[in-house]
């Protein structure tokens, strides 16, 4: 039975996730599994990998083949890393604790890798909020000065027009003022 270890779909539509799992080579691609040996999530910036390194090189070591993306996943977490340095401890090139080592300083360096692109990504997610924000602020401020000049070209029409209704008044009332006294 040669086996295969690589991913079923799940999820909803146009909102994949995906188990990554040992399977029979011959059963469908979200048929029957032996194992579910972990879950990666695409949607994610960088994508999400929650998988067991151990149960993953022990099926590699048995003998089952990963497909291409899975083989990708596998190398991007170091398992195959791992099975290439515990290759050379079986061979007598390396030391288990000289392999140990060696894998501890690969995933530190991974580790400082993805730990600084989310920090990148969450300063971009930042800078451009700022950006928004100022964007936002300077089409207030636009609106706040377009509002006030309304205001001051209404208060300057209301004076002028108050302003001709009293000189109008203070014509007519002086105009009827003495032609009452002349009446009485």
């Amino acid at each position: 039975m040669p086996l295969k270890i690589r991913l079923t779909r799940r999820g909803r539509k146009k909102l994949a996730l995906f188990d990554v799992v040992v399977a029979d080579s011959r059963s469908p691609r979200d048929g029957r599994f032996v194992e579910k040996i972990g879950t990666y999530n695409p949607n994610t910036n960088p994508a999400t990998i929650d998988l067991n390194e151990d149960k993953a090189l022990q099926w590699l070591q048995n003998g089952a083949q990963p497909s291409d993306t899975v083989r990708a996943m596998l190398s991007y977490k170091g398992v195959l890393l791992r099975r290439h340095l515990q290759a050379g401890v079986r061979k007598g090139a390396l030391t288990a604790e000289q392999a140990d080592e060696k894998f501890a300083t690969w995933k530190e360096e991974k580790e400082a890798k993805i730990t600084g692109k989310v920090d990148q990504l969450a300063q971009k997610r930042a800078d451009a909020q700022k950006a928004r924000l100022a964007a936002e602020a300077k089409v207030n401020e636009a609106r706040a000065e377009a509002q006030r000049k309304r205001e001051e070209e209404a208060r300057a029409a209301a004076e002028a027009e108050s302003a001709a209704a009293n000189a109008e008044g203070g014509e007519e009332g002086e105009a009827e003022a003495p032609a009452e006294e002349t009446q009485e």
